[in-house]
């Protein structure tokens, strides 16, 4: 992979949204492909990112990747984000909020997305000479859940000090992208944001992280972060390792196992589309038991009728 530079304004970095994960992974290849090529970005310039690139860039399948683009052209269309702006004196605060893209067109049959950033995203993402934060997009790239790139942008925009001031708990929800609904308990977000996001920034990008709790009584109210860079050598063996072993099935695997779903009426009764004989099923999972995806969705299935992963 090149060293991909995603540079955004910390504007952006600390504005409040919430994108999932595949949305995310968008929006940061067409900032690097947007800032890459020789045209100067504008509210109008079209920036195309392809589904191989997807899949190659963050470690996919082509499937998964003609799927993510495709979903984008409804969702991705939707999101908002706000943020802070400051005009005149430093009294005068407004809360902005904006789409992050005014356009958006899919090709099926070519595997390409096309989007236009809407007209507040753009100095954003091009504006150097204020305060902005760069990384490199591959130290996101094995990242699996959304906050985990949220909490990473967050952090590295504190690179120069190493920690974050105490972030109220509220403040971080907002940041994060949660919903006000999402999480109230603190051992749910802590059980199922924090230390889940953490685990991967630590596992796969070029920093290793810590935190910790302020509380207000027995309450705890904010949180700091405090991380620090891998040296060189772990850095490298953590950038260039993939992110997790492929599962590959033999052909006489497949032949068998795909028999073997076709003809198990638990799998067939969820799986088999309308008026689809077994032989018809058989041969659709034939095809698909050579994507890793889906043997990893369907391990489950696959181990109850014979399939030692061991």
């Amino acid at each position: 992979m090149k060293n991909e530079l995603v540079v955004k304004d910390n504007i952006l970095i600390n504005a409040s949204y919430n994108l999932e994960l595949t949305e995310q992974r968008l929006i940061l290849l067409a900032i690097v492909e947007a800032r890459e090529s020789q045209a100067k970005l504008t509210s109008d310039t079209v920036v195309q990112i392809s589904a191989q690139e997807y899949a190659k860039t963050f470690y996919t399948t082509n499937e998964a990747a003609y799927a993510a683009l495709k979903s984008a052209v409804n969702n991705l269309f939707e999101r908002k984000f706000s943020y802070k702006e400051y005009r005149g004196d430093q009294n005068k605060e407004f809360i902005v909020k904006s789409r992050w893209v005014s356009k958006i067109a899919y090709a099926d049959n070519l595997g390409v997305l096309e989007v236009t950033f809407a007209s507040d995203v753009v100095p954003l993402i091009i504006r150097l000479e204020k305060h902005f934060t760069s990384y490199q997009l591959k130290q996101v790239s094995q990242l699996s859940s959304k906050y985990a790139i949220r909490l990473y942008e967050i952090l590295i925009s504190w690179r120069e000090v190493g920690k974050t001031p105490v972030i109220t708990i509220q403040d971080f929800r907002n940041k994060i992208g949660l919903e006000n609904s999402e999480y109230l308990r603190m051992d749910n977000l802590k059980r199922i944001v924090i230390e889940p996001a953490i685990k991967q920034i630590n596992k796969y990008t070029d920093i290793y992280v810590e935190y910790e709790q302020f509380k207000s009584g027995r309450s705890i109210v904010g949180l700091q972060f405090r991380f620090k860079l891998k040296d060189f050598k772990m850095l490298n063996s953590i950038i260039d390792k993939e992110p997790e072993k492929q599962i590959k099935l033999t052909e006489k695997q497949i032949l068998l196992f795909a028999n073997k779903l076709a003809y198990d009426d638990a799998f067939a009764s969820k799986h088999a589309e309308v008026g689809e004989e077994y032989t018809d099923l058989e041969k659709r999972l034939i095809k698909k038991l050579s994507d890793n995806e889906f043997i990893k969705k369907y391990s489950k299935d696959l181990e109850r009728v014979g399939l030692n992963f061991k």
